[in-house]
């Protein structure tokens, strides 16, 4: 009897619209086509050119990746035409409509399902309502997941026995329970519930969280052996299908698939950068960036440049600058005093938001390559603080921490360890190599 020729996988993957959502996604369709699978990335038109520009190489190399184009709801919810990326958000209640018109691309997502009809959609965990979407065509639902198993953990055990509403005070500290490791933390470092402090975070914390069980299954931008004890408590004991992925930045492997959709234009030429490194010593440069979502005050912006000038480190500091001629907050003569911006490891850590604070245990007491610079307390993601929280006393003390002496060395070398364990991981026979080939042969066979 002759057998049928396999069709080919189709994957729509669907990133939310910010750069640290974005970007592993992108990269993670870009994974997906290199080994056979037709990739199809949906976003929205202002995003458009940049995810074109970030697949470029692959489809050069002849990988079937392409981009499909949907409407960004902004009139609906009172945002301005062409507001189709958090970063745009200067305000609380701009972010809070960007959110909430997330919520409304549901229909014209049903719409291509139905229209298109992919084997699988791996859509962003901030896209909770896309489970039931898919489900309606029988289609399985993957939640893209970047931060870790650790944060995962951690999250899912906060939620299901609530902890932290038997402490009597917000700064109290309590354990998380059911976890491989004992983690302490406040009430002021997990994400809010409290429909009274905001009823649409708390509604896309709760609703992301459900469908997460509903859904196929999870793909974390991770490798196993960064956080074995995690991954294994994730899939055993919490009974969820995962899978790990990453580090997927590391699948670039052409020089400008490193660069590509890496971010906005930055204001320094990529070039320029690295030749004002290359006069360096070797792990003397410091590297400072907060992600797209992070808007900090122009007092506690101020409180950083002091601390860091203060440090007596070279580094190298990635700000979105406004659109006008000076900042404010700088201090004078800063920008003729300090030169350039950097890279390295080990970290030092400023939980802000969202799954932050986990990640700042992980990374300070479980693999303990980095120090914390103090902060305290959670802020929603459609939170602008208005004051300095952390001190420029406690960042240039972090800073010299991470960067002088033999506590910062034995860091260095539990990092560059990782590092390599991550290199690995990725290559042929690594692990997170040999996930992706199981979940995609998993995929094949539904």
């Amino acid at each position: 009897m002759e057998t049928k020729s396999h069709e080919q996988l189709h994957i729509f993957f669907f990133p939310f619209m910010a750069q640290g959502h974005s970007i592993p996604l992108i990269d993670i369709a870009k994974l997906f086509a290199s080994r056979g699978v037709k990739s199809t990335l949906i976003t929205t038109p202002l995003n458009a050119p940049l995810l074109s520009k970030a697949i470029q190489i692959s489809k050069n190399l002849g990988f079937d990746i392409e981009i499909l184009v949907i409407r960004f709801p902004t009139e609906e919810v009172g945002l301005p035409q062409g507001f189709e990326i958090t970063s745009m958000a200067t305000t609380r209640e701009m972010k809070e409509k960007f959110y909430q018109a997330t919520f409304l691309l549901e229909p014209q997502i049903e719409q291509i399902l139905d229209q298109h009809r992919p084997h699988c959609l791996v859509a962003d965990s901030f896209f909770p309502w896309s489970t039931d979407v898919a489900a309606k065509f029988g289609i399985p639902r993957l939640i893209f997941y970047g931060p870790g198993f650790f944060p995962l953990c951690a999250s899912l055990s906060v939620i299901l026995y609530k902890p932290h509403l038997k402490v009597s005070s917000d700064s109290e500290v309590f354990t998380i329970p059911n976890l491989p490791v004992e983690i302490k933390i406040t009430r002021n470092q997990v994400p809010t519930f409290d429909q009274n402090a905001n009823p649409f975070l708390s509604k896309l914390l709760k609703e992301t969280w459900e469908c997460e069980e509903r859904s196929y299954g999870i793909i974390v931008n991770t490798f196993y052996e960064l956080e074995p004890a995690f991954a294994d408590h994730y899939r055993k004991v919490f009974g969820r299908k995962a899978w790990h992925l990453g580090p997927v930045s590391l699948c670039n492997k052409a020089a400008g698939d490193k660069t590509e959709m890496r971010g906005m234009e930055a204001s320094l030429d990529e070039h320029e950068c690295l030749n004002w490194l290359n006069t360096k010593k070797h792990n003397s440069v410091v590297y400072i960036c907060f992600g797209s979502l992070t808007n900090f005050s122009d007092p506690q912006l101020l409180e950083i440049a002091l601390g860091l000038e203060a440090s007596g480190k070279e580094f190298i500091w990635v700000v979105r600058r406004e659109k006008k001629e000076k900042e404010e907050w700088l201090p004078e003569g800063f920008e003729q005093r300090m030169e350039g911006v950097s890279s390295g490891v080990p970290m030092i850590t400023w939980p802000v938001s969202a799954e932050q604070f986990y990640n700042e245990k992980l990374a300070t007491e479980i693999l303990r390559i980095g120090v914390t610079v103090g902060s305290k307390k959670w802020a929603s993601l459609v939170e602008v603080k208005k004051e300095a929280s952390v001190k420029r006393d406690a960042i240039e003390k972090a800073v010299a921490q991470v960067m002088v002496g033999d506590e910062a060395e034995e860091m260095r070398s539990r990092a560059r360890a990782l590092g390599e364990m991550a290199r690995r991981a990725v290559e042929e026979g690594g692990s997170s190599f040999s996930d992706l080939t199981a979940l995609i042969e998993e995929l094949r066979s539904l």
